[in-house]
């Protein structure tokens, strides 16, 4: 019995007593959760495929705030090539703030919003102000709550806003976003193969089997590194998986309520002064791309942390895992025995998982309860009391005449 499965069969007395009644099962189920997600946008094919028709080639912002930020971040590449349209993932919390730098009142463009509750405050201020003051933006939703603002909103302006809502049991009923993050990945990327479901439906069923292969070793992993006391832990990713470190490094921080500093870089940019951040109670999770060239440069950075005896820990996730990575690695977990398996943009969905774990463990370990890990009420579920403040149109400063 691996450690995940010793807590999904506890009583559930002693569940609600540990704070694990949802997030641990959340955690568990994506695999599963993830080909229904697939179903729900097939059946909606139609409709989706003429909303998008309608704004094809228009520039792309991908919103959402926290884990729903990284979730864009996550596809942004994905969409941008496959779409074939300029494509930027944009923090609704940066939009709010500064929408003028980033849209022009006279151009079309689509806005693809992330949430969860879909009741946030500022992602709803977005959705609003966009829809007040910016006529020429359609809206695409994806939110896991039917019953949400956004989702509300979007239905009310149904020419130009399209709401896709998940199944309810991704709307995880734990504060982490585990089954939320992972399933609206999932549907970003199936938008994205629009043109070539089968292909995305194969991906995705190597995706599940890898996920559900991965589940025990990286339960049994997280459970004995957190037993470990380390007080930091740095998560290392290349393209779309930069996305995977920067939410791992989130779901330990938000389920440990601050008590382990994290931080998320990519391989390359780790030298460039973040390294300092690494010490002898340090663990190291690094994300390993299959593309070839760049997983040789993330072997050399490996290599230099073991050299420069940097990090208590080196953990590696990914497909092919040969001597070479296992020798220089203290944990290996290996996705599966060929790289060309799953293609690296497909990979956040999988490789989060041991992120989460993480935060599960080190959050029951500290003392806390994972459904609930924030004793001082600083952070919850959903960020619904941020006060927001009118709008004011910026203008341009006039051209000077060139004489």
């Amino acid at each position: 019995m691996n450690s995940l499965i010793a807590l999904l069969e506890l009583p559930e007395e002693k569940k609600r007593q540990l704070g694990v009644e949802h997030t641990a099962a959340e955690i568990a189920q994506q695999p599963k959760t993830w080909p229904g997600t697939l179903s729900l946008l097939r059946r909606q094919e139609a409709e989706l495929r003429k909303f998008l028709a309608a704004q094809a080639g228009l520039p792309v912002l991908l919103a959402g705030a926290g884990t729903s930020d990284f979730i864009g971040k996550a596809v942004e590449r994905l969409l941008e090539e496959r779409w074939r349209a300029p494509v930027r993932a944009v923090a609704s919390t940066e939009l709010l703030t500064g929408m003028d730098e980033w849209i022009r009142s006279e151009e079309a463009a689509l806005c693809l919003s992330f949430s969860r509750s879909g009741d946030s405050s500022e992602g709803v201020a977005v959705i609003e102000e966009m829809m007040e003051r910016f006529g020429n933006v359609a809206h695409l939703v994806i939110t896991c709550n039917a019953d949400g603002a956004m989702a509300k909103l979007a239905a009310g302006r149904s020419r130009l806003a399209y709401a896709l809502v998940l199944d309810p049991v991704t709307n995880d009923r734990g504060l982490a976003m585990t089954s939320s993050f992972s399933n609206m990945v999932v549907a970003g990327q199936a938008l994205g193969y629009f043109d070539d479901p089968d292909e995305y439906g194969n991906s995705l069923q190597q995706m599940a089997k890898s996920a559900e292969s991965l589940m025990p070793s990286a339960a049994d992993a997280a459970a004995k590194l957190a037993k470990r006391g380390l007080t930091r832990m740095c998560f290392l990713g290349s393209s779309a998986l930069t996305a995977t470190a920067a939410e791992s490094a989130l779901k330990v921080q938000e389920m440990t309520a601050g008590q382990i500093f994290t931080m998320s870089q990519s391989f390359l940019g780790l030298r460039h002064g973040p390294l300092s951040f690494i010490d002898r109670q340090t663990l190291v999770v690094a994300y390993l791309a299959s593309d070839e060239r760049t997983r040789s440069y993330e072997i050399d950075l490996l290599s230099e942390l073991r050299d420069k005896q940097l990090g208590a820990t080196i953990a590696v996730t990914g497909y092919g895992l040969g001597p070479e990575i296992q020798g220089m690695a203290d944990v290996t977990l290996e996705l599966g025995p060929d790289t060309s398996m799953v293609p690296d943009a497909l990979r956040p969905p999988v490789d989060v998982i041991f992120g989460q774990l993480l935060g599960l463990f080190c959050s029951l370990e500290a003392g806390l309860k994972p459904d609930t890990p924030s004793p001082s009420g600083a952070i919850s579920r959903v960020v619904s009391h941020v006060k927001i403040h009118p709008a004011t149109t910026r203008r341009a400063d006039p051209v000077p005449e060139i004489k």
